[in-house]
């Protein structure tokens, strides 16, 4: 097996920031001053780029962060599921991206890839290595359309890697991105992955690269069919109401935000997925038949997008 290559990973990440940054300039276009870059170090060992985009002409608020973390002792939630690595130093690297469009016809995404190596502080046993992340759509007012594009964008990122990978990384992203609490999904998923070492790490690395690439080529056109679609004060309150719901499970669940904390990172970086205004109402239910009750009886629940649209 080949062994794994921590400098090649951090180069292909800074790499698709920097794509990533670029596609969505593309579509600010030159009345807005592009992303804000902040250069850190942590104290603990490791640095990153956060860039964030803040009140822009599409994206009221958006982050594509890069970090490289260096820690003496996983925290508990990267041993919870696999306590044999408990008191292994670690390297974690990894590129976080979210957006939430101004427009409520413009879904929010977030797209991850990371990597993370804990090592034997007594050097006897070999390093252990996996790849993560995925992407998902949350959108607030659903097109059939754009989940079909987003949902045949993912099996394509899977396709050379196993037949039958885009449906179990589908299943487990429906199953991620879920609400217990609320007994509903998040958005109409795509792909998560965690403890992904398939084929080793050539072929792991190939599978998370295809990831970051399929998300640019995904997102981008979606973002541009519904940016400017006209709105009213009516889709702006539902679109707040609805980011409440992003709200709850990245500080809830979401194993990113859990690890980032615990592990002493940076907190403005972890925290800007957090959307810039949102609103929570007692008991709100959309009336009957409306475009906003279509979200929860059309879209958020389990569909097979591709199969169903050929």
């Amino acid at each position: 097996m080949t062994q794994p290559d921590v400098a090649a990973v951090i180069t292909f990440l800074r790499d698709l920031q920097d794509r990533v940054c670029a596609d969505i300039e593309t579509q600010e276009g030159g009345d807005h001053g592009g992303f804000r870059e902040d250069v850190w170090e942590r104290p603990g060992g490791g640095s990153g780029r956060s860039r964030v985009l803040e009140d822009g002409s599409v994206i009221e608020k958006g982050g594509v962060n890069f970090s490289h973390v260096l820690g003496d002792r996983l925290p508990p939630p990267a041993t919870a599921r696999r306590p044999e690595l408990e008191g292994r130093g670690f390297e974690a690297m990894g590129v976080s991206v979210i957006f939430h469009p101004h427009n409520p016809y413009a879904p929010t995404s977030h797209m991850n890839v990371r990597f993370f190596i804990a090592h034997d502080p007594a050097g006897e046993a070999p390093p252990v290595w996996w790849f993560g992340g995925g992407f998902d759509l949350t959108p607030y007012y659903g097109f059939e359309a754009d989940a079909v594009f987003w949902h045949t964008a993912a099996k394509a990122a899977c396709a050379p890697f196993g037949a039958h990978l885009y449906g179990r990384l589908k299943k487990w992203c429906d199953e991620y991105f879920y609400l217990a609490h609320r007994d509903e999904p998040r958005g109409i998923g795509g792909l998560f992955f965690d403890d992904y070492d398939e084929g080793g790490f050539d072929d792991a690395f190939a599978f998370t690269r295809s990831v970051g690439d399929h998300f640019i080529q995904a997102y981008g056109p979606i973002l541009a069919r519904r940016r400017d679609t006209p709105f009213g004060d009516r889709e702006r309150d539902f679109q707040l109401y609805r980011r409440g719901r992003y709200v709850e499970f990245n500080l809830v669940y979401d194993r990113g935000t859990l690890f980032g904390l615990q592990s002493k990172g940076r907190t403005e970086s972890i925290l800007i997925s957090m959307p810039p205004e949102v609103r929570w109402r007692y008991d709100w239910q959309p009336e009957p038949g409306s475009a906003e009750a279509r979200l929860y009886t059309d879209f958020l629940h389990p569909r097979d997008w591709v199969s169903e649209a050929t």
